[in-house]
């Protein structure tokens, strides 16, 4: 493992805005928070947003991984004088350009010592150059809201400055990736350099949106409409659901425009987390009535005495004694 300059001059943790007892849970919310916001798809032409969309994106690669957070966070608190380092073209040392790996004044790679402190060996190879880990790949993939929803295994093509011609990789999208949601593919990066390992390749999804349905975190949400007396007096109405199939709802009498309902089971299921399917009910009034809806309706005014408004004229009254 190898630290560079960024390890020491990179507060990443101030990068993304967190604190630096934050849980993995809040880091990655954050993380996606801000790369939405900052996407170049979501900026055209905004060079901007494009730097601060790479600077949140390699603070979360190191801090996005718990093993490489420990490193930084040791490698942090220790400084570089903890190293023995030095900066300037001075004898000895290199200088700290280009995010290089620092270089020690007696000669040997902080990598080296780095390895130490988390228990691995010194790590140069028999030729005595260093592995040096592959660069990690950024891509984008465009996904339809039932592809995101059910999952995929899709192929990218990847070009990059040191392989010769594009290579394809195949990735398999887990069921359940929201839009802007960042997933990591261990070991699909950049190969590395001197038997070192390959990087990571990163995927941001954009994932389209649905005619019918949406979504909320795991739940699934749908809005449908009903008649006036199928809220009043209660019914069965059958709900479409995303596989093309349908379910049973039960409406209560007196069931109101707005009320939300939940059908169990059938929302984004994502490994041990099942969803759900919120059904939004809209009350759906009449327009052009017959001469005989229009009769029935006023016998219901008649014996419908009770104003639903009577309860606002009270409150204000109220407020002003």
């Amino acid at each position: 493992m190898t630290a560079q300059r960024e390890w020491f001059e990179k507060d990443y943790y101030a990068v993304l805005g967190v604190a630096k007892t934050a849980t993995d849970k809040e880091i990655t919310k954050t993380y996606r928070k801000l790369a939405r916001k900052y996407h170049p798809d979501a900026n055209p032409n905004n060079a901007a947003a494009e730097n601060k969309f790479k600077e949140i994106s390699a603070a979360y690669d190191v801090l996005g991984d718990e093993k490489r957070r420990k490193e930084y966070d040791e490698v942090r608190r220790a400084g570089p004088s903890a190293f023995g380092m030095h900066g300037g073209n001075g004898a000895g040392g290199q200088s700290f350009n280009g995010g290089q790996p620092f270089d020690m004044g007696g000669g040997g790679d902080i990598s080296d010592l780095i390895s130490q402190m988390f228990g691995g060996r010194g790590g140069r190879s028999r030729n005595g150059v260093d592995p040096r880990r592959g660069v990690d790949l950024e891509a984008t993939l465009d996904l339809s809201f039932i592809d995101a929803v059910n999952g995929m295994t899709t192929s990218l093509r990847l070009s990059t400055d040191s392989e010769k011609s594009p290579r394809e990789v195949n990735v398999r999208i887990p069921a359940g990736v929201d839009n802007g949601q960042r997933i990591r593919i261990k070991g699909r990066g950049e190969p590395g350099r001197s038997g070192g390992p390959a990087g990571d390749l990163f995927i941001t999804c954009n994932v389209a949106t649905h005619k019918l349905f949406g979504r909320e975190g795991k739940n699934l949400t749908l809005q449908i409409p009903i008649t006036f007396a199928e809220a009043a007096l209660g019914a069965n109405i059958e709900v479409p659901t995303l596989d093309g199939a349908s379910v049973t709802l039960r409406l209560k009498p007196g069931t109101q425009s707005g009320s939300r309902h939940r059908v169990k089971g059938k929302g984004i299921v994502s490994g041990e987390i099942e969803g759900d399917l919120i059904v939004s009910v809209e009350v759906v009034v009449p327009k052009d009535l017959t001469g005989k809806q229009t009769k029935l309706i006023e016998q219901l005014a008649e014996v419908s005495k009770a104003s639903p408004r009577s309860h606002l004229f009270s409150a204000v009254k109220n407020e002003r004694q």
